[in-house]
């Protein structure tokens, strides 16, 4: 077996169909299909076994799993070594982070960022998902928990405060206190239903009517200066846009700070050191609006 079997059994069995694993390694099904058929050649053996639930190992494919782990595992610290020695200014970044802070932060970090440095290309992934910097599937990350893996270098960048917002229109039609039933609310879908700022917007209007949901914090915050209901939002987002009024009576609610992660290996990379010091800047300047009363 090559390296080219090793990745394709490995997507395969984390995926377990032939489109996910094509997804995964950006190939095509055709080209994935035509993989897992030269690997089955080439190995004399059955790995996987087809079923109407997707594929799955066969006894074989369980042994060889752990073994390929392990050499995907040091292909990628490989890489990050090599990687950590590029000493070019220029070339492409992987960046995730939440929708908030890419759609008003990130923007404000990369055009300073461009001024010294044109040849940098940052690539921004707003994903819901923690994509994984061990694994490679981003360069930095900044989150809402703090990283844990010791293998990355976190730093605690700010906090970010929410609080309920309406619109004027909203307010005067629903003067009701919030403890009352008739408010409208807008808020998450059931899979982030768990988060704290979900949870006390349901306390603080505790008869209201969830009347629109989406995951997308700049999607509620327009929803609500339009009108539709009150929102928790971040007072990043929601204190310097038109058409939003923060509801004072509810106080403050969750807090969540905001945390910069690196892997270890690449932290000293000249284009990844001058992104974060491009970020550094950027929360610096904006930092008033981190912490709005």
């Amino acid at each position: 077996m090559n390296w080219e079997d090793i990745r394709t059994f490995l997507a395969i069995a984390r995926q377990r169909s032939l489109s996910g694993a094509a997804r995964e390694l950006g190939l095509s099904q055709s080209t994935m299909s035509r993989r897992l058929v030269a690997l089955e050649e080439r190995s004399g053996a059955r790995l996987l076994l087809k079923t109407p639930h997707g594929y799955t190992l066969t006894p074989l494919g369980e042994t060889v799993l752990a073994n390929a782990e392990r050499m995907d595992e040091d292909a990628m610290a490989l890489e990050r070594v090599v990687q950590g020695r590029d000493v070019a200014l220029s070339g492409l970044v992987r960046l995730t982070t939440v929708e908030t802070l890419a759609n008003r932060l990130l923007p404000i970090a990369v055009s300073a960022l461009h001024e010294d440095f044109p040849g940098i290309t940052v690539e921004l992934l707003s994903d819901t998902r923690s994509l994984s910097l061990v694994e490679r599937e981003a360069d930095l990350a900044i989150r809402m928990v703090r990283f844990e893996h010791n293998e990355l270098i976190s730093r605690r960048m700010g906090t970010m405060v929410c609080a309920l917002y309406a619109s004027p229109d909203y307010r005067a039609a629903h003067p009701q206190p919030l403890t009352e039933p008739g408010h409208d609310l807008i808020t998450v879908m059931d899979d982030m239903a768990h988060q704290s700022e979900a949870r006390w917007l349901a306390e603080k209007v505790p008869e209201g009517r969830a009347v629109y949901r989406t995951n997308s914090r700049d999607a509620q915050a327009a929803a609500a200066a339009q009108g539709i209901g009150i929102a928790c939002l971040p007072q990043y987002t929601a204190e310097h846009m038109a058409g939003l009024e923060r509801i004072r009576e509810a106080g403050l609610g969750p807090a969540r700070e905001i945390w910069l992660g690196v892997h270890r290996d690449l932290r000293e990379m000249p284009r990844i050191r001058a992104v974060i010091d491009a970020l550094d800047a950027a929360f610096k300047a904006e930092r008033g609006r981190f912490a709005v009363a």
